[in-house]
């Protein structure tokens, strides 16, 4: 009951004219990134901080989480009309939804994918509701230990996550804290990795980082790979929509996609490729109609875009009770907080109550805003995808240049974002994911204050991370997390061979 009324209370706040359309224009934003090819709602989070840096915190969460929904929404049309996934969780949405675009059935294709995300989106954010001030209860008794522990069990398994190497995650991971831990340290006073210049005294701001190796790096890496054509765009006809059939089929997809989605986002290091593959794979062996799969069956479309919108609400569990992203966008919408002075964790939903609540119920608002915007303007952000790629960019490199000089007017800070960019491209180039150099960077200096607490609490005995139950449980997850996916592939390619 606490959480409903809380709830209530949130609505209240999201619920008034001005965080109405800060929440409309989230989801139009949303939408608009996630139809266009290769921006998505943590490069558009990410080229914000710097604009939002004066808005009430509440206005501009709720606008941060309209994009966050909207990019899951208008990814599905660039799948579905270019066979073109903007991220890897939508690869099943473009293998089928495409089919079925070809076969001229691009508007049920669209339509289930905007309703499943409805669905998906509406359930796993009343199971937020619930799960959040629950977790966040037995979160606060989590000691020091343990919390580190539990940073170190997600940046490894953010770090396998995320590319085709875990140890280009890993790799890339130790960049991140490497740039976290520049500045000086508030414990001794003494200068850390400063290289002599006194701007970075005071640390490297993470707008700067984010959006360099975010914007700057894909700008770049998509200018050396810049085709002239357009791609094969397939023309909608008329608006989505469903027919009794496709109803029938879609049902049962939404809502197991939804029951597969939102655990493993709730899971420090899930993610939602796991899920869409796991739905789609359920779907085939379920389905009275096995043999359109792979050729355009509207479940292989339902199932895995709801769990992909599912898992973006269970995202949102460990990122508030926990303080622990685990998807790229997390990692911005964390840094966003840190922005405001504020620490995601137990202690946010009694500190800061309406902040967390009014975003939770702009979620509602804003699931329900998404499908009155897709469903019948879904021939409109079609048109989009024929919007020349050059002027996207050479607009989104502007915005970025003039987001991180406004911060402090400072061109030092713009010698910075350009060596990010440039690492950023050699990243994406050399197949170096970018979240997990993100993830270290903002939780860098939250795992080594936390260790100190750790230390300070138990005299320097490092034996206290094995003897505290809790810590030592994790961090065995942590080394069977290490040790045993290489075991796995060695056995694979010895069977192979």
């Amino acid at each position: 009951m606490d959480a409903l009324t809380s709830l209530f209370a949130g609505f209240e706040t999201a619920l008034t004219p001005i965080n109405l359309l800060w929440a409309l224009i989230g989801v139009t934003l949303g939408t608009l990134v996630g139809v266009l090819p290769g921006i998505g709602p943590a490069l558009t989070v990410a080229l914000l901080l710097p604009v939002t840096a004066k808005l009430p915190a509440v206005s501009a969460f709720i606008m941060f989480a309209g994009i966050y929904y909207g990019g899951m929404f208008g990814g599905s049309t660039t799948s579905i009309l270019l066979n073109t996934p903007g991220e890897s969780a939508s690869i099943i949405t473009a293998l089928e939804g495409n089919k079925m675009a070809r076969k001229g059935r691009a508007a049920a294709a669209l339509a289930t994918a905007a309703i499943g995300s409805f669905v998906a989106g509406t359930i796993g954010t009343l199971l937020l509701t619930f799960a959040a001030p629950a977790i966040a209860e037995i979160a606060v008794q989590i000691p020091p230990t343990a919390k580190f522990a539990l940073i170190l069990l997600a940046f490894v398994t953010i770090s396998a996550t995320f590319g085709g190497s875990p140890l280009r995650g890993l790799i890339s991971l130790a960049f991140g804290l490497a740039i976290g831990l520049v500045g000086t340290d508030l414990q001794s006073g003494q200068a850390r990795f400063t290289l002599g210049f006194p701007e970075l005294l005071d640390g490297i701001d993470f707008v700067t980082v984010v959006i360099g190796l975010f914007a700057i790096g894909e700008t770049l890496f998509v200018a050396t790979r810049l085709r002239k054509d357009k791609g094969n765009v397939i023309k909608l006809q008329g608006n989505a929509s469903m027919t009794r059939e496709d109803w029938r089929r879609s049902w049962w997809p939404w809502l197991r996609g939804t029951a597969l989605g939102f655990p493993f986002g709730a899971i420090p290091a899930g993610g939602a490729e796991i899920p869409t593959f796991l739905s789609y794979t359920l779907e085939k062996k379920l389905s009275k109609h096995p043999e359109e799969f792979g050729e355009g069956a509207i479940e292989g479309v339902a199932g895995p875009e709801a769990a992909n919108n599912a898992s973006a609400a269970g995202v949102l569990v460990p990122l508030l009770t926990l303080g622990l992203p685990t998807s790229a966008t997390a990692a911005i919408l964390l840094a966003a907080f840190q922005q405001y002075g504020l620490q995601p964790g137990p202690l946010l939903f009694v500190t800061n109550g309406d902040l967390v609540w009014g975003l939770i119920a702009s979620l509602y608002i804003g699931n329900f805003m998404l499908l009155l915007l897709n469903l019948p303007l879904a021939p409109v952000w079609a048109k989009l995808l024929n919007i020349p790629r050059p002027f996207l960019y050479a607009g989104i490199l502007v915005f970025s240049t003039v987001g991180v000089y406004s911060l402090n007017n400072s061109v030092f800070d713009l010698v910075l974002l350009a060596i990010f960019g440039v690492i950023g491209y050699g990243m994406r180039r050399f197949d170096f994911p970018v979240t997990p150099a993100i993830i270290g960077v903002i939780l860098g200096p939250t795992a080594e204050n936390f260790f100190r607490t750790a230390m300070q609490q138990s005299n320097g005995d490092y034996s206290v991370f094995v003897t505290q139950p809790s810590s030592a449980f994790i961090l065995v997850i942590v080394l069977l997390a290490l040790v045993v996916p290489p075991i796995l592939r060695a056995r694979a390619r010895r069977r192979g061979a």
